[in-house]
């Protein structure tokens, strides 16, 4: 079953290093089979390996990407959410730089559930979607966090037509189990109403009208 539209219709998409890879017929969503998910300790000893640091120019830049064009869409003071912040919170620190209040939520680093007793004006998932063991569940409550008019501005790397899935490198990294194409945030964006723009490469704006 598709994780993240539950359709049955699910097909054989690739085997790499012997782990299973399953393509949605539906959604168009691309996804490791579960039997290959690591344990939790697993996944957390893996995470920590990251060393992102709001310290560092070059992750700045890279988070960017998303920030250049979410900010001219922010209202003046809007409240946001950095939804998968990880262990060295960054763009919530830039983003207050810029005057936005923020708060951070991540399953491992900051798990408290103050954060979802309120609703937010603009939500960042960056390099986190892929991560999501449930999509549908989780944009589900991304969808419930957003204000109407509100923005959720996500950055993950596209499965383009045409790439040899078998040499792609975003999929040997162990904890990125799902995979989006255009046409998954398409059908996204459309399962929730929301409007939907691709301003640059991996970047998904969607507005929740």
């Amino acid at each position: 079953m598709c994780p993240l539209c539950c359709s049955e219709q699910v097909l054989d998409f690739a085997t790499v290093d012997d782990k299973q890879y399953w393509r949605c017929d539906v959604c168009q969503l691309t996804f490791l089979s579960s039997e290959y998910h690591l344990e939790e300790d697993a996944e957390l000893a893996r995470y920590r390996l990251h060393e992102n640091s709001p310290d560092d120019p070059r992750y700045r830049e890279f988070l960017s990407r998303l920030s250049t064009h979410l900010i001219p869409k922010l209202p003046a003071a809007a409240e946001g959410l950095d939804f998968g912040s990880g262990p060295g919170p960054t763009l919530s620190v830039m983003l207050e730089e810029q005057g936005y209040r923020m708060s951070v939520y991540d399953p491992f680093f900051a798990p408290s559930a103050d954060v979802f007793s309120r609703t937010y004006d603009f939500i960042t998932c960056t390099e986190t979607v892929e991560h999501f063991y449930q999509p549908g569940r989780e944009f589900r409550r991304l969808d419930g966090l957003l204000r109407s008019g509100g923005w959720l501005g996500v950055m993950t790397e596209m499965l383009e037509a045409g790439v040899d899935f078998t040499r792609w490198w975003y999929h040997r990294e162990p904890t990125h189990v799902c995979f989006y194409t255009r046409e998954t945030m398409l059908w996204i964006a459309e399962q929730y109403d929301w409007k939907v723009e691709f301003p640059r490469k991996n970047v998904t704006l969607f507005q929740k009208l």
